[in-house]
């Protein structure tokens, strides 16, 4: 595989290999063109939205100050010319060239790709030492901003803050990112940005559930896909002296009924393709504005082809689609133009299988893609 300049010259293979999850790696210039300019009202009327996570967070003598959006545009009108920083979630699902951005990082799996935040900072701006669960990129647009990164062991973070800032944050390396640069860091590597200048970071982020979240998200899973019959019964139930005491009886039978639930790999595989498409409770989708009937839009499809929305996600696995949280009806002759798609996020005209017509009509009327 050839060189990525994303990763300054290195092969995703070199990148995974020698610094994923590993070693921070700093690379200089490595993307200058970020498309048409975001300034810093465009941000604050996007952090005004309903759908839109955003948050505001503030450090004045030591003390923190964190609000959640949306906010009013008054409150961003009255900012301080320091000391301060917007964070926006989601970006690429509002801007198309922010959502390139995002896709460009495809050496690693779409799975493990989660959004493309943008933070604007004037001088003094920072959101403290503090650890992330996941692996990031910091993309520095506009401005400078000075980075420090330590490899510390001590994680422990200040009593009664709003966020999770570190107590005794440790120098070990520093930077200072001009337009362009980019910072990997690997998960929980501690680091500290302070903005020089006004400018942006553009922060990509990687889904990283933890267990818990995992194992409580695969029980809702089963929930809605176990079926034991039977009801319990005792016919053969003894007295007992202790009448609110739970009997061993009870609990032999009841564990006896709950080992018949069963999964393995499969039910694993079909869980994840669910879970990790399923978009978060803020993201909605437009339905189509132009009005066809399901023969004007197979002949339009196969003549402009489709793409996905920008808040859209498709994974598969061995012949199985999954979509926005929903599994697709996939026929065996359009596994090859469902994973062009998927891959892609767009799809040719003469790509478009006549099998998959009506699957696209229904997301199209969703909004789940759109006509070229």
């Amino acid at each position: 595989m050839n060189p990525n300049p994303l990763l300054g010259g290195l092969t995703p293979q070199q990148f995974l290999a020698d610094y994923w999850h590993k070693e921070p790696l700093l690379i200089r210039g490595a993307l200058q063109d970020v498309g048409p300019h975001v300034d810093y009202p465009w941000l604050a009327s996007l952090a005004q939205q309903d759908d839109v996570e955003s948050r505001l967070i503030e450090c004045r003598g030591g003390d923190w100050r964190v609000e959640h959006g949306p906010f009013r545009a008054g409150r961003l009108r009255k900012l301080p010319a320091t000391d301060w920083t917007l964070l926006v979630q989601g970006v690429n699902h509002h801007l198309p060239h922010i959502a390139d951005i995002l896709w460009r990082f495809d050496f690693v799996p779409y799975a493990r790709l989660d959004d493309l935040m943008i933070s604007y900072a004037p001088p003094g701006g920072t959101v403290g030492p503090h650890f992330d669960s996941y692996d990031v990129f910091l993309l520095q647009v506009g401005g400078s901003k000075r980075w420090q990164i330590a490899a510390q062991q001590d994680m422990t973070l200040v009593d009664g803050a709003p966020l999770k800032i570190l107590k005794d944050f440790r120098v070990e390396e520093e930077y200072v990112l001009e337009h362009g640069d980019m910072l990997y860091l690997p998960p929980r590597y501690a680091h500290y940005g302070v903005a020089l200048e006004p400018g942006m970071t553009y922060s990509i982020g990687f889904r990283a559930p933890s267990a818990q979240e995992l194992a409580s998200q695969f029980l809702v899973y089963l929930q809605d896909r176990v079926c034991l019959d039977g009801r319990y019964a005792d016919p053969d139930l003894a007295w007992q002296a202790e009448p609110a005491r739970i009997g061993e009886a009870m609990v032999d039978q009841v564990f006896d009924t709950l080992r018949r639930v069963s999964w393995g790999r499969d039910e694993v595989a079909d869980f994840l393709g669910h879970y990790l498409t399923e978009p978060k409770a803020h993201v909605f989708y437009d339905g189509a504005d132009e009005e066809l009937d399901e023969d004007a839009f197979a002949d339009a499809a196969r003549e402009r082809g489709v793409k996905l929305d920008l808040k859209t996600l498709i994974l598969y696995r061995d012949g199985a689609f999954y979509c926005n949280g929903e599994k697709l009806e996939v026929e065996g002759a359009a596994v090859e133009s469902w994973e062009i798609l998927s891959n892609r996020r767009e799809l040719a005209g003469e790509q478009v299988a006549v099998s998959m017509l009506k699957v696209l009509y229904d997301g199209w009327q969703l909004g789940y893609w759109h006509l070229r």
